[in-house]
């Protein structure tokens, strides 16, 4: 599997602040044998998030595409905004599925408005902005990811009998 991580950071992108999520996300796929193939820092600016969001997933540069910040209620935090723009198709019970498993660590997880969904033959998954948060965001859906992946690529394996009850 090839993902490309995109940090929504005005701070990130001055170089006022350094990245945390990116790097951490990389880390934790490296470790599940997964190739990080793109990584950038860009300002929270609609148009700018879904020129790249847009630009990665029609030009198939990553099976998977990671947001990571914007995600929270900050007059800045547009990243679910910007990418519901671009997508052809949404998958709710991801964002349902992180919110979930977030609950059981913070309340301020009720405050996540994260998206996920598919353009052209890309997952897009919004992640919260700390290292820690994306992280766990991730873990909590990646049993999934491989299925849905292979599924948005025109696999025609059935979901029965993937997984065990």
């Amino acid at each position: 599997m090839r993902v490309a991580i995109l940090t929504l950071s005005d701070k990130g992108a001055r170089g006022e602040r350094v990245d945390g999520s990116g790097p951490a996300l990389s880390a934790w796929l490296a470790e599940h044998s997964v190739e990080t193939v793109r990584s950038l820092v860009i300002a929270d600016e609609f148009e700018q998030i879904a020129a790249v969001l847009t630009e990665w997933a029609d030009s198939d540069i990553a099976e998977l595409i990671l947001t990571t910040g914007g995600t929270g209620v900050s007059p800045r935090d547009i990243t679910p905004e910007a990418t519901l723009h671009i997508l052809e198709r949404t998958i709710p019970g991801l964002g349902e599925l992180m919110r979930l498993k977030s609950l059981e660590k913070t309340p301020m997880a009720s405050l996540s408005r994260a998206v996920a969904g598919i353009r052209k033959q890309s997952l897009i998954i919004n992640l919260p902005g700390s290292p820690k948060g994306a992280v766990e965001n991730l873990e909590a859906v990646w049993p999934t990811l491989d299925h849905a992946i292979e599924k948005i690529r025109g696999g025609q394996e059935d979901c029965g009998g993937r997984f065990s009850q």
